[in-house]
């Protein structure tokens, strides 16, 4: 097959300054290739890499993007100037995946692939511009049936296949290891993530006395997806002593190292319409390190409460307080906490890069057929 990839135009790819989406389909390219397919793979330009190369049988080809801008309204005209200039670029081929905006209104016949729309995000009403499109590809159950919900008889068109885990993420994933006393969270520092009900509730724990710490590791920086320096230093003068701010780590090996160190993991996302998945959970999974996440629904394809995570309940009338519980209670419960810590390093196999990408070529062949 010939397979083209159209990432979005605020990130570059190698994913030297994060971000979930562009990490996934840099390692899926890699994959694709390595299965024997033809791959180009089109991203923002940085001054970091030349305008063309291959990596590991992947042909990429960059163009001219842009920082991530604080308006969405500004976002979205950004996207359009991003994919105007991707359109003369793109080569013929039989799948074309993208999840940029604008770049599904544009294209139109099968030339350069059959359309296949990565739904990164939580539809919007988007999708209707999209009716087109070969497939609506999504990464959870919940994000599945939410579009099916919004564009009802549309489920021939929707496939739902999870993000996966590259080699990288299982860095030095032979053992548990010791632990120290440690929750961590990584993640962009920024309001629907629940950082500021996570510093309020890690001050009810009392979990500092006994000489735990609250680690938050991930970017501010509203360029980067964060909340912007005034939201962090307002969450530095909630907090206290036991939590470390450390701002963002982009180096696999270093990131890697910090999920082997750390007990368990907390992401507690507020996103209703904005979290899809919860890559950082299942990669903290793959290091052997649980995680306690919000009661999304994105979370339930891989978390099972006292199986494999826990899970806690954001929409209680005092959320902090539910927070506050399940972390006393996990800390609490050392025996049970390494066992679920084993049942999640096993699950996080089920998601490695092999048998993802299989799954995609699976999907592509379908719709050729």
């Amino acid at each position: 097959m010939k397979i083209t990839i159209v990432q979005g135009a605020f990130f570059p790819v190698p994913p030297v300054e994060g971000g979930a989406v562009e990490r996934a389909w840099f390692g899926l390219g890699k994959a694709f290739a390595k299965a024997g397919h033809e791959v180009v793979h089109l991203s923002k330009a940085d001054a970091r890499f030349p305008e063309a190369e291959e990596i590991e049988g992947v042909r990429h080809c960059r163009v001219s993007g842009f920082r991530t801008p604080c308006s969405l309204a500004w976002l979205k005209v950004l996207d359009l100037i991003y994919s105007l200039r991707v359109l003369p670029r793109l080569p013929e081929a039989d799948i074309l995946v993208t999840n940029t905006f604008w770049l599904p209104f544009l294209v139109r016949g099968t030339r350069r692939g059959r359309l296949y729309v990565h739904v990164g995000r939580f539809p919007k009403g988007q999708l209707r511009g999209y009716r087109h499109a070969a497939r609506w590809q999504t990464v959870s159950s919940a994000i599945g049936k939410a579009i099916v919900e919004q564009e009802p008889g549309t489920e021939a068109k929707v496939s739902v296949i999870p993000y996966p885990l590259d080699e990288e993420s299982f860095i030095g994933a032979d053992g548990l290891g010791e632990r120290e006393k440690t929750v961590l969270y990584v993640g962009r520092v920024h309001p629907e993530k629940g950082l500021g009900l996570l510093v309020e509730a890690w001050k009810r724990t009392g979990l500092a006395r006994g000489g735990w710490r609250l680690r938050i590791v991930g970017p501010s920086k509203t360029e980067q997806g964060g909340g912007g320096e005034a939201y962090l230093r307002s969450l530095q003068a909630q907090g206290g002593e036991s939590i470390d701010w450390v701002g963002p780590i982009f180096g696999r090996e270093a990131l890697a190292a910090e999920f082997r160190r750390a007990s368990f993991f907390v992401y507690p996302s507020l996103a209703e319409r904005g979290e899809t998945f919860g890559l950082a959970p299942l990669e903290a999974m793959a290091q052997g390190c649980p995680a306690l996440v919000s009661g999304l629904g994105c979370f339930a394809d891989f978390i099972a409460e006292g199986e494999t995570g826990w899970r806690f309940d954001h929409r209680v009338d005092d959320p902090a307080e539910a927070l506050s519980g399940a972390l006393r209670k996990i800390v609490d419960d050392e025996v049970g906490r390494k066992a679920v810590a084993l049942r999640a390093r096993a699950r996080a196999d089920e998601f490695k890069i092999e048998k993802v990408a299989r799954l995609y070529l699976d999907d592509f062949a379908k719709i050729l057929a």
